[in-house]
């Protein structure tokens, strides 16, 4: 397996963007770019025996710096919601940029999906890194974050996360990657399994309450396979104030997801060490033209975003964001593809 670097581009500042073609022997193949360390295109063989993109994008560079999704993008530094966009640690308050009404999401005005990222490539693997510097969208210390993309043969997509920082400060990264199993449409006929008995309440603002409810007994039961769009319209509070789902659930093990589509026989497993993921079913996905002129909007993508609870530094019990100065975060999210049967 080679890597095949091709041009991408440049901004609107005249930078030179670059994408990063990862192909197994399956003939699987997943697309990176270096802008915003993101996974542009993710093509795996359906029933028919063509190749399905299960991931939302843009061809052009443009696509990506006009869109405010996330799309398919290494998000950071914190990513979810912030409340009040500040937080304390060691005694003082941070105050941060607030781009979600009065909160901060995903890392500000000019996050980690807005800055094109140094590259080197290996036989399987993309490595995207850069340093945010001290201040950074409010944030303490100097942070050298990395990100590294695997294609294996059993067409497994690893996502290895790495950070270290000259002082304390807090840390929590993912990837958010829209996916649909059909290349296209509504994912509300997708097969859903999320290996979690609580998720998180929210409250205004979609900042977590800090009460972890159990999923027994409400739309947002995962424990076994529905569809996604089973209970999105049940009359939950919940679910009104999401418009959705994009909640946290506190994960019961590695086994984070899976989702199938019966109409390609594709299936999505997640797996992952983080103690949470955010199912995100685009809620407030715009009306973006992507790839090859596809038209996107609300409910056509899910998001699995494995991370670190929201808010948590205002709530205790969570697990901690907290990087020590000289401590290395190192994290990892596996995405693996597999074709079955059609039922």
């Amino acid at each position: 397996m080679a890597v095949i670097i091709s041009s991408f581009g440049q901004t609107s500042f005249g930078q030179p963007v670059c994408s990063y073609t990862l192909e197994n022997g399956n003939g699987t193949q997943a697309v990176l770019i270096d802008y915003g360390a993101a996974l542009q295109s993710l093509r795996f063989r359906n029933l028919q025996g063509s190749l399905t993109d299960v991931v939302l994008g843009f061809d052009t560079v443009g696509g990506y710096e006009q869109q405010d999704a996330y799309m398919g993008a290494t998000v950071g530094r914190m990513a979810n919601r912030i409340g009040g966009a500040a937080f304390p640690l060691n005694g003082r308050e941070y105050r941060l940029f607030p781009n979600d009404g009065e909160n901060h999401l995903h890392g500000g005005r000019r996050g980690f999906d807005k800055y094109v990222w140094q590259a080197e490539t290996g036989e399987d693997f993309v490595r995207f890194s850069r340093l945010s510097p001290d201040g950074e969208e409010g944030y303490p210390g100097n942070l050298r974050v990395s990100v590294t993309y695997t294609l294996t043969d059993c067409d497994e997509l690893h996502i290895a996360y790495n950070a270290l920082s000259d002082a304390d400060t807090v840390v929590s990264l993912t990837n958010h990657s829209y996916f649909n199993l059909n290349g296209g449409g509504s994912i509300l006929d997708h097969m859903l399994m999320v290996n979690a008995k609580r998720y998180l309440e929210l409250g205004p603002g979609l900042i977590p309450t800090g009460r972890a409810l159990p999923v027994e007994g409400t739309p947002f039961n995962f424990y076994s396979l529905k569809p996604i769009g089973q209970d999105i319209g049940a009359d939950d509070p919940q679910l009104r104030l999401g418009g959705g789902y994009d909640h946290n659930f506190i994960l019961s093990g590695p086994l984070a997801a899976l989702a199938y589509s019966n109409d390609t026989g594709i299936e999505l497993r997640c797996y992952t060490d983080l103690p949470g993921m955010q199912l995100y079913t685009a809620n407030f996905l715009g009306e973006f033209t992507g790839k090859g002129g596809q038209k996107m909007g609300p409910r056509q993508a899910f998001c699995l975003e494995t991370q670190l609870f929201p808010d948590a530094m205002s709530h205790y019990g969570f697990p901690s964001p907290v990087l020590r100065s000289g401590e290395e975060l190192s994290h990892e999210t596996v995405y693996k593809l597999l074709l079955l049967r059609g039922t």
